[in-house]
């Protein structure tokens, strides 16, 4: 898990950690109480929507996009502008098993936003009380979100338009300010060996997050 202070307000930004010996994003999904929780903490952590966007997305949003995405509406009612996401096969197979004889006009997840925040923080909470890690009290929805977009970069090395797109960013800036944080040694030794006229490597540290570092003062708790 990775930290940053807020520039503006109180509380922290968090990355979560997919690495197999300490797959928080794993560890999250198992707090879920309900499909409808799962789900939307699915969402959020593995496709990048929003909160209001977890709220509203329907089966046919999902039937209607090429295989393996996901289309989100720029805004629900009117269904005018959107964008397609990569999701993973678990997702659409969660959101079969759960839509199955429902209307597929009908939202799958069916809460307001606002449940939605409070299930993620109660399921940070509990991770808190079971790993003593203070991280988790700052997690949010929105942090699932930023998860995501900094695995797709940093780990599976999608370009940064390429992610803002799937994401629904314009903005350059906001989206590297408040999302990306700074590249893992790792991620920067994987790039440096693209690049055929460079010599000579970058030194690692091994216990290092292979995902990303946020350009922090303090990156963590712990």
């Amino acid at each position: 898990m990775r930290l940053d202070d807020y520039p503006k307000r109180d509380g922290k930004r968090v990355w979560l950690s997919q690495r197999d010996e300490n797959d928080e994003v794993a560890a999250l999904i198992d707090e879920a109480k309900s499909p409808e929780q799962e789900l939307a903490f699915r969402l959020g952590v593995q496709a990048g929507l929003r909160r209001e966007e977890i709220a509203s997305v329907t089966s046919n949003d999902f039937t209607h996009a090429p295989d393996g995405f996901l289309r989100v509406w720029n805004d629900y009612a009117k269904r005018g502008k959107y964008r397609e996401t990569p999701i993973p096969k678990e997702l659409a197979s969660s959101v079969r098993t759960l839509s199955y004889e429902r209307d597929p006009d009908e939202p799958v997840v069916g809460v307001e936003p606002n449940s939605i925040y409070r299930w993620v923080k109660r399921a940070g909470e509990r991770r808190y009380a079971a790993t003593g890690d203070e991280g988790w009290t700052y997690l949010d929805v929105h942090d699932l979100r930023r998860t995501w977009g900094g695995h797709l970069l940093w780990d599976c090395g999608v370009l940064p338009a390429v992610v803002m797109s799937f994401g629904g960013w314009e903005d350059w800036e906001t989206f590297r300010n408040h999302y990306l944080g700074e590249m893992s040694p790792a991620a920067a030794e994987r790039e440096r060996k693209k690049i055929s006229y460079v010599t000579g490597s970058v030194e690692s540290d091994p216990g290092a997050d292979p995902v990303f570092e946020p350009t922090i003062q303090s990156r963590s708790l712990y």
